[in-house]
C-alpha cells in the first residue's frame, strides 16, 4: 500500500548540536546548492520529496567552545579548531550559537585545545521551541554519551525530530526509538555514513567478494586524520560505540562471521580535515586460491558527509509532514553506519527512495 506524497511548501527548520567541521560543511553545502543553477553532485537528488537545499533553514546552534558560543552561526563554523576547507561564502545568518551542556562532551585530549565558554548554559528545550526548529541534528564528539542523551531528551520535550550523526546509539536503540514513536516524532541515525567514505567502500568490497562466490577470511580498516574528531578518538575509552558502528556495518555484508578489526588509528595534525583510510581483505576463491585486496582512500572528511546529511534532513522532513514517527528505517539504512536495520547499499537506496515516493516502511 502506498501514500500520496505531500507537496512540500515551507522551510525545513534545523537546529545543530555541535558546530564543528561537519556542521561547517553542511551549512556551506546547503547554501552552495540553494542555487538552482548549480549541479547536484553529492546529493541523491536536487529535489527530494519536493524539498530542495534552498528549503533548509538553520535556526539554532549549540556548542561549548568559547570561540564559537555567542557568535553568529556563519562565523562559528569557521572558528576554533574547525579546519575543513571553505568552499562557499556564508552570509550572516542571524542565529547566535548558544552554550550547550558540557557533561562528557569534551574528553581528555579535547580539554587541552578547546576552551569552555563561561556563558550560562542554555535551556535546550526553550531554545528549540523558540527557534521554531522541527529537527535537531546531533554532531557531538565521539564518546559523548551523556551529552547526546541530554540533547535527545530535549528534542523529545521540545517536540522536534532527532537526526543522530554520531555513534551514540539512539535511533537504533529500541528504548529511545520507542519514546520518539510514542511522542509522534521521527528519529534517524546512527553515525552518518559518508558519500565515499571508508565504511561504504569497505562494505562494497566485502559484498563484492561474497556476491562473486569468494570466501572472506579476514579484514581490517585503519584510519588517520588531523581534525579534532581524530584527536578526541585517541582516548580509547570513548571508542566502543564507534568501533561497533563501523564493524557491524561491514560484518552485515556476509552471512558468516569474519574476523574484523576496524577503528581510528592515529591523529596526524598536519592532515587537518583530510582522512586517509587503509582497507585490507584476505579471502579465497575457486580451488581455495588466495586473494588479497588492499585499498587506500584519501578524502576531505567533513564535505564527504554533507550531501548525505542534506538527504537525511529532507527525508526526516518528509516523515514529519506525513506524520511518520519512530525509527526511519530505510533513511537510516541509506544514510547511517549503525541503523536499526543493516542493508546492502543498493537495497537501502531503493527502499529510501520508495519511502520518499510514499511507500510504507518495511
Amino acid at each position: 500500500m502506498s501514500f500520496i506524497a505531500i507537496k512540500h511548501m515551507t522551510k525545513v527548520k534545523v537546529a545543530l548540536a555541535g558546530i564543528g567541521n561537519c556542521a561547517s560543511a553542511l551549512i556551506q553545502g546547503t547554501l552552495k546548492y540553494s542555487d538552482p543553477a548549480s549541479d547536484s553532485v553529492g546529493l541523491l537528488s536536487y529535489s527530494l520529496g519536493g524539498i530542495t537545499p534552498a528549503d533548509i533553514e538553520f535556526v539554532a546552534g549549540f556548542d561549548v567552545d568559547s570561540r564559537k558560543v555567542g557568535k553568529d552561526l556563519s562565523e562559528a563554523i569557521f572558528s576554533g579548531m574547525n579546519n575543513t576547507p571553505k568552499f562557499h561564502d556564508v552570509p550572516k545568518m542571524g542565529v547566535s550559537v548558544k552554550k550547550g551542556p558540557v557533561l562528557d562532551g569534551i574528553g581528555k585530549y579535547l580539554k587541552e585545545v578547546i576552551p569552555i565558554s563561561d556563558q550560562p548554559e542554555a535551556d535546550l528545550v526553550r531554545e528549540l521551541k523558540d527557534s521554531g526548529a522541527e529537527m535537531l541534528v546531533n554532531y557531538l564528539p565521539v564518546g559523548s554519551t551523556n551529552a547526546v542523551h541530554a540533547y535527545a531528551e530535549a528534542a523529545l520535550k521540545a517536540d522536534v525530530a532527532f537526526v543522530n550523526a554520531m555513534p551514540v546509539f539512539v535511533a537504533s536503540d529500541t528504548n529511545w526509538s520507542k519514546r520518539f514513536e510514542e511522542r509522534g516524532l521521527p528519529v534517524a541515525g546512527d553515525d552518518v555514513m559518508s558519500q565515499i567514505g571508508a565504511t561504504v567502500l569497505h562494505k562494497t568490497l566485502i559484498k563484492l567478494l561474497h556476491d562473486r562466490g569468494a570466501k572472506v577470511e579476514e579484514t581490517y580498516q585503519l584510519n588517520i586524520g588531523g581534525d579534532t574528531d581524530f584527536l578526541n578518538m585517541l582516548e580509547e575509552s570513548r571508542l566502543a560505540d564507534k568501533r561497533e558502528s563501523k564493524t557491524s556495518a561491514v560484518r552485515a555484508m556476509t552471512p558468516y562471521p569474519v574476523p574484523t578489526r576496524i577503528g581510528p588509528s592515529d591523529y596526524v595534525g598536519f592532515l587537518k580535515n583530510d582522512k586517509v583510510c587503509y582497507i585490507w581483505i584476505k579471502g579465497r576463491y575457486f580451488g581455495n586460491t588466495p586473494v588479497t585486496i588492499e585499498a587506500k582512500l584519501h578524502v576531505v572528511d567533513a564535505p564527504d558527509s554533507g550531501g548525505v546529511m542534506i538527504d537525511a534532513i529532507r527525508g526526516t522532513k518528509v516523515a514529519l509532514d506525513r506524520g511518520v514517527s519512530g525509527q526511519l528505517v530505510s533513511l537510516s539504512s541509506y544514510c547511517f553506519k549503525h541503523p536499526p536495520l543493516q542493508l546492502p547499499y543498493e537495497e537501502a537506496k531503493r527502499r529510501f527512495l520508495e519511502f520518499i515516493e510514499g511507500e510504507r516502511e518495511r
